[in-house]
């Protein structure tokens, strides 16, 4: 992964000493939904992860709970300002209402509520938009609840690509930038740097790019909308930028284990392919995402059968999805 230049290695300390402060205020954006078991956390971890940021607010969109999310984020910290909706419409579009809602001049800091930010992280993210040119997405280091890192960090989708993670597993195959989305080396997550897109559980966007690329595509409901926002915010001129200064734990991951997150995860990956490419390719994709899920439901697993049939079954309106 190439590296920005953005000046010497510098602690996140020193970084929020930076004489100019923050340009603009920084708007917080969480998406709850049933998230009562992980707000208590995510909301203590605020306080020292705002350390240095002179203007903020908190803004919680809740997907109609039914476990008092919204109370218990109200009731934790009375400054949030609470967006209720009539019901789950899904990650983008309660991403939506809530930088709708946000200050017109502040940057937006989109984050899942079971992430726990890491001491004066915010600044460390903020510094970037400031300092790299063309930055307009921010996203920082993830590590799981033991503090191993999670490989967030993502290339493009090809059929090459979904061909190499189909026939060597993901892991391996993304060890070899051209066969691989997930970028694997550990190397690439100790320094500074670019990447086409990133797990959208923590990403700091630029008040320009928002507004330049618009809101999130809510037709996904949940995954892909991250890389689809990521890539039309490349296509529109900004880069996104991997901050390994400034950490977060991520309690995440139900998707690899939920038979129905996993099948409306790799859908969406078909859904999202076929908005960028033609038929023809959009075919091989499907068949190379078909292939691997078949590969993987052969020894009984039921997430991955889920998945493969679901393909199967709805090949001809993934296929069908450009408009």
């Amino acid at each position: 992964m190439a590296s920005a230049e953005i000046g010497n290695a510098e602690s996140i300390t020193e970084m929020t000493a930076h004489p100019r402060g923050r340009r603009r205020p920084i708007s917080l954006v969480v998406v709850t939904f049933n998230s009562a078991a992980h707000l208590p956390a995510f909301l203590e971890a605020l306080t020292e992860a705002l350390a240095g940021v002179q203007q903020h607010e908190i803004i919680v969109v809740d997907n109609d709970s039914s476990d008092g999310s919204l109370e218990l984020a109200r009731r934790l910290r009375p400054e949030v300002r609470a967006v209720p909706l009539s019901h789950n419409y899904g990650y983008a579009a309660g991403l939506n209402a809530g930088a709708a809602m946000a200050d017109v001049n502040s940057d937006l800091l989109v984050l899942n509520p079971d992430i726990r930010l890491s001491p004066r992280s915010v600044t460390a993210l903020s510094r970037d938009l400031e300092d790299v040119p063309s930055v307009g997405i921010v996203v920082p280091r993830l590590c799981d609840q033991e503090g191993r890192l999670l490989r967030s960090l993502r290339r493009e989708p090809t059929v090459l690509r979904a061909m190499g993670e189909a026939f060597l597993g993901g892991r391996r195959a993304g060890r070899i930038p051209a066969l691989g989305e997930v970028v694997q080396s550990h190397a690439d997550y100790d320094e500074p740097g670019t990447a086409a897109w990133a797990s959208g559980a923590a990403m700091l966007i630029s008040r320009e790019c928002w507004e330049a690329v618009g809101p999130w595509d809510e037709s996904f409901f949940l995954y892909s909308e991250e890389v689809d926002f990521a890539l039309r915010a490349r296509d529109a001129g900004f880069s996104l930028f991997y901050e390994p200064r400034a950490a977060a734990n991520h309690v995440g991951g139900e998707a690899h284990v939920d038979p129905e997150l996993w099948t409306l995860l790799t859908t969406n990956r078909v859904r999202f392919f076929a908005r960028r490419h033609g038929r023809a390719r959009t075919t091989a994709y499907w068949l190379a995402l078909t292939v691997g899920e078949g590969l993987r439901s052969l020894p009984g697993h039921r997430t991955h059968r889920t998945a493969f049939l679901e393909l199967v079954r709805r090949r001809a309106q993934l296929l069908n999805s450009q408009a």
